[in-house]
């Protein structure tokens, strides 16, 4: 496969066994013991993915995930961690990380959500997306509502992204979670409802007309 994983593991059976599980699947390998060990192989290495511990000594996970995202903005995170509260999962994922695994878990998830997250291809979007007075553009990674800039966090401007993409049209919380997340599993599904209020109270809330509705039942709809 040509692909680099980074495993920042403080529990060194668990780190000796995705090794050699990822290994056999024909990836390459990495494994830091500490948080300081896994910042310092990411500075002098080139990583496709990253499987980070948030519970960590020296540096912990949290701290970790932006300096990473700092260094290099686009490689794949995933938290593999057993901080399983939602007030977690929403710390982590507003800090950078693509996807959050909660300890214990099977190694077939692991591999689906890591196969997700290191797969490319299809259409790129148009370079603008327009809803009403709502412009977000994807080359500068800016986002206006009637000329006033708003900031986004990366999975904010994600998530808006692809409500955008699919403007009038119902999305459910597990497209969303699919797609934005790059995931299929519902310990997320719930993420999904705090960030929508997060881009409410950002784009809808000092606006007129509200853009992102709620389609009881089914979903969520942005509409001009």
């Amino acid at each position: 496969m040509g692909m680099n994983i980074l495993i920042i593991e403080d529990q060194a059976k668990l780190a000796n066994f995705l090794k050699k599980t990822l290994q056999q699947s024909g990836y390459e390998v990495d494994v830091a013991a500490d948080g300081q060990e896994g910042y310092d192989k990411i500075e002098s290495n080139a990583y496709d993915l990253i499987l980070l511990d948030l519970m960590l000594p020296k540096i912990s996970g949290f701290d970790l995930i932006p300096r990473i995202r700092k260094s290099r903005p686009n490689v794949p995170i995933i938290a593999v961690t057993a901080r399983a509260s939602v007030e977690d999962r929403v710390q982590g994922l507003n800090l950078g990380c693509d996807d959050y695994l909660i300890k214990p878990f099977s190694l077939e998830e692991l591999m689906a959500r890591i196969k997700a997250q290191l797969r490319r291809g299809g259409p790129a979007p148009p370079d603008e997306l327009r809803a009403a007075d709502l412009v977000l553009d994807r080359l500068r990674r800016n986002v206006t509502r009637g000329g006033k800039t708003i900031e986004l966090s990366n999975k904010e401007f994600f998530l808006l992204e692809y409500l955008l993409r699919n403007k009038n049209r119902i999305v459910t919380r597990d497209m969303i979670v699919e797609q934005v997340w790059e995931s299929s599993f519902d310990n997320l599904t719930n993420v999904v409802d705090v960030y929508i209020n997060y881009l409410r109270n950002k784009i809808d809330r000092d606006f007129e007309p509200p853009l992102i509705q709620t389609v009881r039942g089914k979903g969520y709809i942005l509409c001009d």
